[in-house]
């Protein structure tokens, strides 16, 4: 299968899907304490909506690779794009938090499949220097779901119901079901290894048990100890899942991916700084309602500035590369976004909302330029026979880190909660949330700063190595 003349008609129909995925963790964001008093739980607990899906995510995209060589990845594209819509469907109809975790978490399962899959098609037909190219072609259809998620949300959520919000990927998920099956051509079973279901056990198991006891510690919804017996209980299951990655054959996740050193700072540092990333929509929302008063469709409008700071840079990426090396752009992009972090901790209701629609526009136009360079970086010097595994190692990492993300935020809240004898999240609770978030995106910086002056080079075709130095890929 060559898409390497048309790339960017695989790239905008593989954006459908991420649009779809995209629109909805946003959009569900601003919908939570809306959620919250419907179904008669604390804003704060609702982070579990969000992590049951970015768990369910995590634990099955090691599979994502291999299902798509056994089937073929565009009859598992399709399958993905289905079973995403039809689990929307069963959130609208969620009558309780436990039923919405549910339908989240299937949502989570075709999630699993459907980017890392897309994204497989895409970089499988693609050459070097034109990886960046090809990733903004693929993000920026994608942009516009956070984009459009904020104030679509806030105002479905103000007019209609919650409920309304996930009747949206409805449509989405129709079109990208059409757009696969008219522009696509067919992709053929490859007849892969047998997969690691050991590996795929162990790893899917121990993230389970881990983010499992954390989302639920000092919340009391499970016996006292329970939760931290979950965590370390997870702790030693991913040690032991590690231990037998590394001596098999065909891993589940290939861990040895890790000693590519342009691969290992976008996936270590850069889980660190998605971490941050992913706590943002979640704590905004929740800061500008439940800490400030104001409406969700307000909120909406305000949050909407991170997507467009994220749109507007994206396609700004290829001329930041062509004059700064890629280490300078991601040691900049992380310190960037970690003071505005911080400052997010300083916002009060005497800030007018102008003020922080620009805060969270300047964090958007720092976030996309990191996502960008690190999205390119990644598969830059990962020979095309490890592909499906990279992409699964990759999608693996960065939605779990979504998911530690947001649970490190709620946790923080939910703590200073526990230690002042609270009974809802107060301003300054909300404040260390942000400031705990900054520090996590701090810890990138290192990481990124021991990348060499040539890492990366050659991902972007303006700024290429010179002919006698690049390696065919």
């Amino acid at each position: 299968m060559n898409f390497t003349g048309n790339f960017r008609i695989t790239a905008a129909v593989v954006a459908s899907a991420l649009f779809m995925q995209n629109m909805d963790g946003t959009i569900v964001a601003t919908a939570l304490p809306s959620m919250a008093r419907d179904l008669g739980v604390d804003p704060v607990h609702l982070s579990s909506a969000i992590t049951a899906y970015l768990v369910a995510l995590t634990v099955f995209i090691p599979a994502s690779g291999w299902v798509a060589d056994r089937f073929g990845a565009r009859r598992v594209f399709m399958w993905a794009i289905a079973t995403f819509t039809l689990a929307s469907v069963a959130c609208a109809a969620s009558t309780s938090l436990s039923t919405l975790i549910a339908a989240r978490i299937v949502q989570g399962l075709g999630g699993a499949m459907m980017v890392p899959v897309g994204r497989l098609i895409l970089f499988r037909g693609v050459k070097r220097e034109e990886l960046l190219q090809a990733t903004t072609w693929l993000t920026m259809p994608a942009l516009i779901g956070p984009l459009l998620g904020p104030p679509l949300g806030g105002f479905l959520t103000d007019t209609l119901s919650w409920r309304s919000i996930f009747w949206v990927n409805v449509p989405v998920g129709i079109v990208g079901l059409l757009l696969t099956w008219r522009l696509l051509p067919p992709s053929h079973a490859e007849h892969p290894r047998p997969p690691d279901v050991h590996g795929m056990l162990l790893v899917g198991v121990s993230l389970t048990l881990f983010m499992i006891g954390i989302e639920s510690a000092g919340r009391g919804v499970l016996p006292d100890g329970l939760p931290w017996l979950c965590v370390a209980s997870g702790a030693l299951l991913f040690w032991l899942a590690v231990r037998h990655c590394r001596r098999v054959d065909h891993p589940a996740v290939d861990f040895s991916l890790l000693a590519i050193p342009t691969f290992h700072a976008a996936t270590i540092a850069g889980s660190l700084f998605r971490a941050g990333a992913g706590a943002l929509p979640f704590l905004v929302p929740l800061t500008l309602q439940a800490g400030f008063g104001y409406s969700a469709s307000a909120s909406g409008l305000i949050t909407f500035a991170s997507a467009l700071g994220s749109f507007c840079m994206r396609p700004m990426t290829s001329l930041a590369l062509r004059h700064f090396s890629v280490r300078t752009v991601l040691c900049t992009g992380s310190l960037s976004f970690a003071i505005v972090l911080a400052i997010c901790s300083t916002m009060s209701q005497a800030w007018p909302a102008a003020a922080i629609f620009l805060l969270l526009l300047l964090g958007g136009l720092s976030r996309s330029l990191s996502f960008a360079t690190m999205g390119a970086l990644a598969f830059a010097d990962v020979p095309r026979q490890k592909l499906a595994a990279a992409t699964s190692f990759q999608g693996t990492a960065q939605q779990l880190m979504k998911a530690v993300g947001v649970t490190v935020a709620a946790g923080t809240i939910q703590v200073t909660m526990l230690l002042s004898h609270s009974a809802h999240a107060e301003r300054w609770q909300l404040a260390c949330g942000f400031l705990v978030t900054a520090a996590v995106v701090l810890g990138s910086w290192p990481m990124f700063a021991r990348l060499s002056p040539e890492a990366g080079a050659g991902i972007s075709a303006s700024r290429r190595k010179p002919a006698s130095h690049t390696e065919a890929r």
